[in-house]
């Protein structure tokens, strides 16, 4: 029983990993209606900065690894908000098919860059022995110091953007920009600002899971597309619109995983997908889908 037990909270563990993955791609389909194919991409992009920032101090301790998050977070601001204002607000209209297709090719350009700047060897950001470290909970049952982190964070970050969403003017603005961009306008709003403002903070997230990520686990350039579908996955068994379910159906999806990884180790990422399909035919707008 103790094993199973320890399965579900290994699996609770990486769900708070899914949800940080996720929430940024949550929200700017909540708030532009696009999904970014190169959101993965962008995780691994993020993890391999912080790797060279590191290197290039001679750091790696869990301490400088978490302060390169925060000299990385106000970067990952401006590229998010740059690059919507200058690349992805020219693709958005009623036709989903130019932002497919111009951030399928970020993601291709992201890919051949760092291979070509890193190789394509796998990397992982030096945590000084904190993500081999764990936290007993009585009797044979402990949890990763590390996976537990991450799960706290994702909590606080799922918090901070409901919060923001619900409680602060700039997340009215983006609701009111999301369900009509017209009337948001002759309300004053410069839904281009507005935009640049959601992409900025999706990339924040970004930022904070590609360093968790490389954190965690090595990580190498063609990484990204398998993130985007743990992401995807997480946001559409959650519920476009809400940072909470966000965060559950990347629960569930880890929780799947880990217990199928138990029964059979070919069979963990399968059971996730599994879930997914079955989500989509039962509950196709998700388990909490967005109410306003």
């Amino acid at each position: 029983m103790l094993s199973w037990i320890s399965t579900v909270l290994q699996g609770l563990m990486l769900g708070g990993l899914y949800a940080l993955f996720a929430m940024g791609l949550s929200l700017m389909f909540g708030v532009m209606r696009l999904t970014n194919i190169a959101h993965g991409d962008f995780i691994i992009l993020a993890a391999f900065a912080a790797f060279a920032l590191l290197a290039s101090s001679g750091m790696h301790e869990a301490g400088p690894a978490l302060i390169s998050m925060a000299i990385l977070l106000p970067a990952a601001f401006i590229v998010g908000y740059g690059m919507q204002r200058l690349m992805l607000n020219g693709t958005l209209g009623k036709d989903p098919l130019p932002s497919l297709v111009v951030t399928f090719g970020l993601s291709i350009v992201i890919q051949n860059a760092l291979v070509e700047i890193f190789s394509a060897d796998p990397r992982s950001i030096g945590s000084g022995g904190f993500n081999t470290s764990s936290l007993s909970l009585g009797g044979d049952l402990a949890v990763g110091a590390l996976p537990l982190t991450i799960f706290l964070i994702a909590v606080l970050m799922a918090f901070l953007m409901q919060w923001l969403f619900n409680r602060t003017a700039i997340g009215r603005a983006f609701r009111a920009t999301s369900d009509d961009k017209d009337a948001a306008e002759l309300m004053g709003l410069d839904h281009r600002h507005i935009y640049g403002l959601a992409t900025a903070t999706a990339f924040v997230l970004i930022a904070v899971a590609g360093v968790l990520q490389g954190m965690r686990t090595t990580v190498s350039p063609s990484d990204g597309p398998a993130l985007l579908i743990f992401a995807f996955e997480a946001v559409i068994i959650g519920g476009m619109g809400s940072f909470w379910g966000t965060f559950a159906g990347a629960l569930i999806l880890g929780v799947t995983q880990s217990l199928a990884f138990r029964i059979d180790p070919g069979w963990g990422i399968w059971a996730g997908h599994v879930v997914f399909l079955i989500m989509l035919l039962v509950r196709p707008e998700g388990l909490f889908p967005k109410t306003r």
